[in-house]
Formats: structure tokens, C-alpha cells, sequence
């Protein structure tokens, strides 16, 4: 397999910060950005990652993205990475006064990975629900047109060492697919339906027809009850009406979110005593006999924490593809893209 160049993680979040600025975003919500989006990459999880920049400037100059936002629930059609940390900011602080907080958002745009603002909520202490809906990637339970969105179930426990959970309720999330089939590679069996419902291991195929949801009925109905909290509950799009963030400029997504922290010390005497039974927990799990084939036991999010570490030294590997759209939107926007290490 061709090795794929690797950049220095600051480099690429200073292009994409100054990109996103070009775009008229105000400074600090275009380093936001940015940093969302190469923390995506860092955490493996490329499918969000610095890649999807020519697809938010092209919603950007379509106009269907405005580049400032207000911080209120109603997103004003803001990038959502804007939106959501500030409104996981409001949830926060009414967790701290009343020892829960939340934060319902409508009228924003996609906002990458949910495990962003789980993390958020974590480096103020708190346990935390993030949940979003998305446009139409997988039919409910039965049916056979795509109708519910590809919507992450997301969660967070602080600890020594925290539990972050982001997934998303399809077999393999859609940006996945999208990245296998520009690497030329096959999706397994069971992941995809094209259009006409013929089951294919084309990637593309899949990602613009239907993905299937984890576990059958079960994974089909943590979609439907992304899309009833985030969506119907929020006063958001739902039922299959938040456009399609990759092919639909005609519009607003109007995607809905749902954010919600609880304070540790609800039930216990102190975040510190909460803590010492997280750790506990962790130490229990990790002390249990491995399956055939596999070395360690891993709490969710350890992974992803150990590639953003091993990244950050290493450097980030691109797609050339993805390489070359990026130099191409930075040459419309007057930047130089940084060389690869």
C-alpha cells in the first residue's frame, strides 16, 4: 500500500483556521473550527477530519452557512461547531448552578464530531449527553428508503481515564464509506444498500443510497430517538427534513441538537469522591482476562486518545486526493497549503 504523505497537526490547523477566516469567519470561531476539524483526524477519524473543508466553504459561499453566529439555542444557520460549544457552554454553567443543564439547539448546520463537546464537558468536570440529527442515511426498522440520519449516540464520563463514547448508529459511519471508496477499497457485507436497495460493497454506492444501522431494530431505534430528541423535540428539522450536507445547497439544514451535563456530585459527596469510583471502574475493566486475539481492554475513547497522542508526533497521513482539493481551495483563497513532513 502507497504510503500516504503526513503534515505537521499545528501547520494544518493554522491553514484550515486562516481558510475558514478568508471565509468570514470571525478569528476565534475559525481557530474553533479548525481545531475540531484536525482533532478529528488526530483521533482517527478521518471522516471528519480536515478533508470536508472544500464541502463547508462551498455551503458557505452558497450561502446556505452563515460565517457569524449567534450563541442562542436557535443556531442562526452558524457552522455547527460554532453553535454547539456554545451551547454546550450554557448547558455547563446551568449544570454548575442547578446540577444539570440543557442545551437544545435548532437551526444549525453539521457539526462534526459529537466527541468534541463531550470532551468539552469533560475538562469542566461534568458527565455529559451529546446527541444530533443528521439528513437521511438509513431506513427505520422494515422500510426500505432512507429516512432517518446516520445520528451519533455520544456520552461522557470523567475520570483519570475518561469514557468517550461517540458512535454513530449506523453499521459503519458514512464518512467511512465515503473514505473507502476514494481509497479504492471494498465495504463489507451488510454495511450498504444503493438506490435501488440492492445490497453493495461500494462504498460511494452505499454513502448516496443506504447504510444500514447496527444491530438491526436496535440501532434503527437509537436513530429514531436521536431524531426525536435532537429534531421534534428542539423545534429542528426531523423526519427525514434536514438536507443533505453534500448535495443540497438549495436551503438550511435546520439540524437539531441535544446537549445534556450532569455535575458528578449529584448523588455522591464531591466530583473528587465521583472520581475515585470512576477509577475503580476503570481498573476493573481493565483487569479482566483478554478474548483469543486481543492484547488489552480498552475503555471507549482510549483508542482515539492514543492516536491523537502517537499524531501529533507523527504527523497526520492525507489522502493525496484529499491533499489536492485542499491546495485547491486554499488557491482560491490565497493560501499556500504546508508542505507534507
Amino acid at each position: 500500500m502507497k504510503l500516504r504523505p503526513r503534515f505537521k497537526a499545528h501547520e494544518l490547523q493554522a491553514f484550515v483556521g486562516k481558510a475558514f477566516g478568508q471565509l468570514g469567519l470571525p478569528s476565534g470561531d475559525a481557530n474553533l473550527v479548525a481545531r475540531c476539524l484536525v482533532e478529528a483526524d488526530l483521533r482517527g477519524q478521518a471522516g471528519h477530519g480536515i478533508q470536508r473543508l472544500p464541502m463547508y466553504a462551498g455551503r458557505i459561499r452558497a450561502g446556505v452557512v452563515k460565517p457569524r453566529s449567534s450563541c442562542s439555542v436557535h443556531g442562526d444557520d452558524g457552522m455547527g461547531f460554532v453553535v454547539a460549544t456554545r451551547a454546550m457552554d450554557e448547558a455547563i454553567q446551568i449544570a454548575r448552578d442547578q446540577g444539570v443543564g440543557l442545551a437544545g439547539v435548532r437551526r444549525s448546520t453539521h457539526f462534526g464530531c459529537s466527541s468534541h463537546y463531550v470532551m468539552q464537558a469533560l475538562e469542566a468536570d461534568m458527565l455529559s449527553f451529546v446527541f444530533t440529527n443528521s439528513s437521511p442515511a438509513l431506513p427505520p426498522f422494515g422500510g426500505a428508503r432512507a429516512l432517518l440520519g446516520a445520528s451519533p449516540f455520544a456520552a461522557g464520563v470523567p475520570g483519570t481515564q475518561p469514557v468517550v463514547l461517540d458512535m454513530s448508529t449506523t453499521v459503519i459511519a458514512r464518512g467511512k464509506l465515503r473514505l473507502m471508496s476514494q481509497r479504492g477499497e471494498e465495504i463489507p457485507e451488510g454495511v450498504g444498500l444503493d438506490k435501488e436497495g440492492r445490497p453493495t460493497r461500494d462504498g460511494m454506492e452505499a454513502f448516496h443510497g443506504v447504510t444500514l444501522p447496527f444491530g438491526g431494530a436496535k440501532g434503527a431505534a437509537i436513530s429514531l430517538l436521536m431524531d426525536l430528541l435532537s429534531g421534534l423535540f428542539t423545534g429542528a428539522a426531523f423526519g427525514g427534513r434536514v438536507r443533505s450536507l453534500y448535495n443540497d445547497t438549495d436551503g438550511a439544514q435546520d439540524v437539531g441538537h441535544f446537549l445534556l451535563c450532569m455535575r458528578p456530585d449529584l448523588f455522591l459527596p464531591s466530583t473528587e469522591a465521583f472520581k475515585e469510583r470512576m477509577d475503580e471502574m476503570a481498573a476493573i475493566l481493565k483487569s479482566q482476562p483478554c478474548a483469543e486475539g486481543v492484547e488489552e481492554v480498552l475503555l471507549p475513547g482510549e483508542p482515539e486518545t492514543r492516536s491523537e497522542r502517537q499524531l501529533r508526533v507523527e504527523g497526520v497521513p492525507l489522502q493525496e486526493d484529499v491533499v489536492a482539493s485542499l491546495r485547491e481551495e486554499g488557491s482560491k483563497l490565497g493560501l499556500e497549503f504546508p508542505a507534507p513532513l
